[in-house]
């Protein structure tokens, strides 16, 4: 199912760990909603990198997102949430330093280490963070390095 000129909903719910756990990661219509609201959100980022980008990480159904260890609020439940790498446009860093700068509106923008999370959640928070990663697990920190 096509949801915008670039994203289908196959790539945007696809998981290998729902694949190999046998986790049905099958979105329901409203969620699916979100998925356009998403992919519309993707398109303007994908616009402003001038490049396609891999997504790693769309939407996680409750069960998938327990597997990979997300956070039980996580926008990725709703489909609001992308991770994702633009490898011809930069780093993850350089890509949330471009989306925070550009005035895209979005809810958050997170640089996570080798990937950058994106949400177009309606709160539309302009929330721009910095994940770094210990033994504790993720922190995060206001603002992208």
């Amino acid at each position: 199912m096509q949801l915008t000129d670039h994203f289908v909903l196959a790539e945007l719910t696809f998981s290998n760990t729902a694949q190999a756990d046998g986790i049905d990661n099958t979105p329901d219509q409203n969620t699916i909603a979100h998925l356009t609201i998403l992919a519309m959100g993707l398109e303007k980022v994908r616009a402003l990198l001038g490049a396609p980008m891999n997504i790693s990480s769309g939407y996680r159904c409750p069960a998938l997102n327990r597997a990979v260890g997300g956070v039980p609020d996580s926008a990725h439940i709703d489909g609001y949430a992308a991770d994702f790498v633009c490898p011809s446009f930069g780093t993850p860093a350089d890509i949330a330093r471009a989306i925070v700068a550009s005035g895209l509106v979005f809810d958050q923008c997170i640089q996570e280490g080798t990937w950058v999370h994106i949400s177009f959640d309606p709160r539309a928070r302009q929330q721009a963070l910095t994940a770094t990663f210990g033994a504790g697990g993720a922190r995060y920190s206001e603002g992208v390095s």
